[in-house]
This record gives C-alpha cells, sequence and structure tokens, in this order.
C-alpha cells in the first residue's frame, strides 16, 4: 500500500518544482539508498526518478539524521556533498508510519513534514483514544468497549459477558492500533466473538468491540491546518457483499465489485454536515495537513456518526482521498503542492513556541 501510493505522489509531483528523493525503510529498519529505493517501486515510477537522478547526480543517496546538526540530509557518495532536505512527504501507512513515530524523528531533525504531528498521528491511530477525543467534541460515534490484551487473558468469560451486556450481537472486534482493516473479524455469537478477540489480541495489546450496524460508509476528505477545508463526500458502493464487512482485499482489489462514487448519492443538507463534522473530527485530534474521515450513516434510522479519522490516507490510483479532492476541483497535483505549502506554514508555526533544555 505504501509503495504503491508513494508511486503515485511521485507521478503526481510537478518535477519541475521538486527534486524527489525517494527514501525506503525495510522491515528491519534500514533507511535504503535511492537506488535500492527506486527499485521498490512500480517500474513508472522508478523511470521517473532515475531519469531526473541521472540530471542530477549519479550515485546513492543516504539519509541521515543528527540532533546536533538538527537536520535530515541527504548524501549523495560520488562527490560527499551533504543536501538537507527541504520537505518530507512520509508515505507510510499503519504502524511505525502514521502513529506518530517517524514524525518525532522528523521534529527531532527539525525539518517539514506532510501531515499530522506526533500527537494527532498517535491519537488518529488508537481508536479507543479518538473516540474519547470524539465524545469530547461533542460528535456521535457507535456504542463500543475496549479492553487490554491481558484482561483477556485473565478473564475471558468477564469481558465476553460484558460485550454481551454493552454492546451485543451482531459486533466488530479490531486491535485499536491498526490499519486498513487488518485483523479485524465480524462476531454474531460468543464462540466466533471468542475468536476475533484471539485474532485482535494478535496484532495489538489493546482491544475494541464495536456494535453491528446496518449503515452505508461515506468518508470525507480533509486538507488543511488550524482552518481545515473537507472536499466533497465519498461513498463505497459495494455490488455483491462477499465478506461481512468492506475488508482491505474488497476496498483495494480491481475487481470492479467495489465501486467509489464521489460526490455520494445523498443530500446537500447531510453534505454540508458530513464536511462540518469532519472538520471538527480533525480540529479534535489537532489534525495538521490532511486527514480522511469515515462515518457510518445508519440505513434505519439516517443517523450519522463518525467511525474514525485516517490521519494518512491512501494515495493510490483508486484512492479515495485524492478522487474526493478531485471532484472538488483540487487535481492531484494542486493537492501535493497544498500539502507541501501546508507543511511550511505548520513547521513555522511550531518554531515560534520556546524551547529549553
Amino acid at each position: 500500500m505504501s509503495l504503491r501510493s508513494a508511486g503515485a505522489v511521485i507521478e503526481n509531483l510537478d518535477r519541475e518544482k521538486y527534486d524527489i528523493v525517494p527514501i525506503a525503510i525495510s522491515k528491519q529498519g534500514k533507511w535504503l539508498s535511492t537506488g535500492e529505493s527506486s527499485r521498490m517501486l512500480p517500474d513508472s515510477s522508478a523511470r521517473l526518478i532515475a531519469k531526473r537522478h541521472r540530471q542530477l547526480a549519479d550515485g546513492a543517496v543516504v539519509i541521515a539524521g543528527d540532533p546536533s546538526r538538527r537536520g535530515l540530509v541527504s548524501l549523495e557518495d560520488s562527490t560527499a556533498k551533504l543536501q538537507k532536505l527541504d520537505v518530507i512527504l512520509p508515505i507510510l501507512h499503519g504502524t511505525y508510519g502514521e502513529d506518530g513515530k517517524i514524525q518525532g524523528v522528523f521534529e527531532m531533525a527539525d525539518i517539514p513534514y506532510v501531515g499530522c504531528g506526533v500527537l494527532a498521528s498517535s491519537c488518529g491511530m488508537d481508536k479507543v483514544v479518538m473516540k474519547t477525543l470524539f465524545r469530547e467534541a461533542g460528535l456521535p460515534i457507535c456504542k463500543h468497549v475496549w479492553f487490554l490484551r491481558s484482561h483477556w487473558e485473565k478473564n475471558p468469560e468477564m469481558q465476553i459477558r460484558r460485550v454481551q451486556k454493552e454492546i451485543g450481537f451482531p459486533c466488530f472486534v479490531k486491535p485499536a492500533n491498526l490499519g486498513s482493516s487488518v485483523g479485524i473479524s465480524r462476531a454474531d455469537n460468543k464462540s466466533s466473538l471468542r475468536d476475533a478477540i484471539a485474532l485482535a489480541a494478535r496484532y495489538d495489546r489493546k482491544i475494541i468491540v464495536e456494535e453491528g450496524l446496518d449503515a452505508r460508509e461515506i468518508e470525507c476528505g480533509v486538507l488543511g491546518n488550524e482552518e481545515p477545508l473537507a472536499s466533497l463526500p465519498g461513498e463505497y458502493i459495494v455490488k455483491t457483499k462477499a465478506s461481512a464487512f468492506l475488508d482491505y482485499t474488497e476496498k483495494y482489489s480491481k475487481t470492479g465489485n467495489v465501486q467509489f462514487v464521489v460526490p455520494a448519492p445523498i443530500s446537500k443538507s447531510l453534505t454540508t454536515r458530513i464536511q462540518s463534522m469532519a472538520s471538527r473530527a480533525f480540529l479534535a485530534i489537532d489534525g495538521a495537513g490532511l486527514a480522511r474521515v469515515d462515518f457510518f450513516l445508519r440505513r434505519d434510522n439516517n443517523e450519522l456518526l463518525i467511525n474514525e479519522v485516517n490521519t494518512l490516507p491512501g494515495l493510490t490510483d483508486v484512492s479515495g482521498y485524492p478522487q474526493m479532492w478531485e471532484a472538488s476541483g483540487v487535481s492531484f497535483s494542486e493537492l501535493l503542492d497544498r500539502l507541501i505549502a501546508l507543511s511550511f506554514q505548520s513547521h513555522l508555526e511550531k518554531s515560534r513556541n520556546e524551547t529549553s533544555i
């Protein structure tokens, strides 16, 4: 997913404005050279990078961060020339990429970066903390309970009784800190609930259980810092329901079974309400740059509920976020320009803070 998003970003960045330095990080935590990183990208993106770097300089690019220097730099081996990076687009979905960890590295290096900061990223990753902030902001959310893996292991029957009493069936069991529908299961009885919790506990120490809703899934893109704008909403339309919920495979496949429709087929008044709630949710977690806010629209009574905020939404050719902004009159290339400009604004605002050691 991250590689697909990175490829799409590279192909839509204005190459007359930007010199692109791809940096991949292996699963072992190694920061790879430009050459190694380029080879991981889709062929069309890799060719663009190769062409540009032949024009600039020949040689690998290594990223170094030194807290005493305050900056991340690229080192071109052939010339041993250090060049400070102007801005980073952290196209890293999921754990370590959008949970505040890599954002902390960029903060320590004192370099502008696109997207939410450490606090918003970590709150946006933790579904329990996120819903607590939504409730505090007066935003409607679905019924849910949560508990730790250690609580489950110590007394599973207690947790099952609690879910039965407070949530009931059907319900959805999720790792509290994970994205892209990984580790999520639907439970319709005690047996499937037990299995679902065991699965979620493999991925996180915190488990959340939410009420099962018969609802439409609607999304809205947010763009900005302290005065965010909201896009036209979009909706995932599933032609033939192949699973208990819209999972990762269905959402990002090109089989034609799932269609993302934007603008969503809803009234103007509901569109306005969704946009307002999306901006409020973004501010509730102290968001910056971009986010995608996901909603449930109940079929039985048209109640609108906020599901979650994704602080680093997919940016692939089939992702909802760029499609929603395209329909709102902002091209992918212009969207990236705005995000980069917003990163400089956010960095400048943070630089006004007085610090002491």
